[in-house]
């Protein structure tokens, strides 16, 4: 086993030699066999252990397993105790999902706080197959069905080749001991129900399960890089950037066969889950709109315009007479003469203008002499004459000069401070972003 460990690392995960590496173990099988194993290559790690709560006496002692192990092991050991029914309850999570948080959000913390550049969990391919399942039985596209990724960025698995059984005969053999949760013999919960129902009458039936399981996931994990590839063809052609909102094209996008699965490709990983509605807004009315926990989908002429939501108040910065740094960058000077302006640079008159300055988003009522116009305009007609998406409207910044409006940023001055012939001082307003 150790052997055969050893060319599986040396093949497929030769960046962790030399680097410090924690492993996620519970005390089970599976992450106390990866530690015996990491041990025989020599790997400097140390164990990370969750304590959640959950089992009484048992999850105690299974931290005291943990504790003795390092020990044994003569390795460092971290051991956090959480509370995770509380944790589940404020943040309106299951308990599964509630400890998988405060799980991962600590192995993240111990990556930064000490140094440590990666953390390894026990998952092997038994526990792949169950996720195959529990997906499939749930309804999921193809990377649904792909399991477990071998690597999430700083979590990496390097069991995912091997079955339980291996990791069972090879410890048994070695007389290497584990703690065995009772919670695992419970139907209570999906998994459990398919490991402990499922999967045996599966591995009955043919032998060759767990192997034939492997093949059909190389041959999953190819067709969805063969549709990632053609994905980056197709976010070239359709979509567009511009700073942090995403435009899709749907004249472009429905010019090519299979949209909606385009369409699918392109928005998944966003939070979406109507997708009938997703589809159905290409051919909606401007200004409609779909939201997600944390994305929102604009329908506006002949585009899609994905943001991200934020939770951001009504802001007012003020503005100095050197002008600003953040959120955007605003250089206020005084010049001798005009020269060419443009969308980012303004002249005013400067004795008209009182300090400090503030810089905020629109509000109700607004409204500005727009600079070349007769008269007084509300903003709002302003924002619907110009054709300013909803997108537009929210993050296009205002300067102002106590209630009045300067400029609507890169878009239009007020007439009321332009540089006129009773202008002694001239004033430059550059916005580099």
């Amino acid at each position: 086993m150790v052997n055969k460990f050893k060319e599986h690392i040396d093949t497929y995960f030769s960046f962790l030699k030399g680097k410090k590496i924690l492993i996620a173990c519970s005390g089970g099988l599976d992450s106390v066999v990866l530690t015996h194993l990491s041990a025989a290559l020599d790997f400097d790690y140390a164990l990370a252990h969750c304590n959640f709560s959950l089992r009484g006496k048992d999850s105690d002692t299974d931290e005291m397993f943990v504790v003795g192990l390092a020990k044994k092991m003569d390795v460092p050991v971290f051991a956090e105790t959480f509370d995770t029914v509380k944790y589940a309850e404020k943040k309106h999570l299951s308990t599964q999902l509630a400890a998988r948080e405060l799980r991962y959000n600590w192995f993240e913390d111990l990556l930064k706080n000490f140094k440590y550049d990666y953390v390894l969990t026990g998952h092997h391919l038994d526990d792949d197959l169950e996720t195959f399942l529990i997906n499939l039985s749930r309804g999921t596209g193809l990377r649904g069905l792909t399991g477990i990724p071998v690597q999430n960025d700083k979590i990496v698995r390097p069991l995912l080749a091997f079955s339980r059984k291996e990791l069972f005969d090879w410890a048994t053999s070695e007389n290497i001991p584990w703690r065995e949760d009772s919670t695992n013999q419970e139907s209570e919960y999906l998994r459990n129900k398919i490991r402990l129902e499922v999967v045996p009458p599966l591995k009955e039936a043919n032998s060759s399960l767990l192997k034939n399981f492997q093949t059909t996931q190389r041959n999953l994990l190819a067709s969805e890089k063969l549709i990632e590839d053609y994905m980056a063809l197709i976010f070239n052609l359709a979509v567009t950037k511009d700073q942090e909102m995403y435009s899709i094209d749907i004249e472009k996008l429905k010019a090519l066969p299979n949209t909606d699965a385009l369409l699918y490709e392109l928005l998944n990983g966003f939070g979406f889950t109507a997708w009938n509605d997703v589809t159905d807004l290409m051919d909606a009315q401007t200004g409609k709109q779909l939201f997600s926990k944390t994305h929102r989908l604009l329908k506006n002429r002949d585009a899609l315009l994905l943001t991200e939501i934020t939770s951001e108040e009504d802001t007012e910065v003020s503005v100095s007479e050197q002008g600003l740094e953040s959120p955007i960058h605003l250089k206020i000077e005084r010049v001798e003469k005009m020269a060419q302006a443009a969308d980012n640079i303004i002249y005013v008159d400067y004795d008209r203008l009182q300090f400090p300055l503030t810089l905020r988003k629109k509000r109700a009522g607004d409204i500005f002499y727009p600079f070349g116009m007769k008269g007084k305009k509300k903003l709002s007609k302003y924002f619907k004459d110009e054709k300013f998406s909803i997108f537009d409207k929210e993050n296009t910044w205002l300067l102002c000069s106590g209630d009045e409006i300067v400029w609507v940023v890169n878009h239009r001055m007020d007439s009321r401070f332009k540089v006129d012939a009773e202008t002694k001082n001239i004033g430059r307003i550059t916005n580099s972003e």
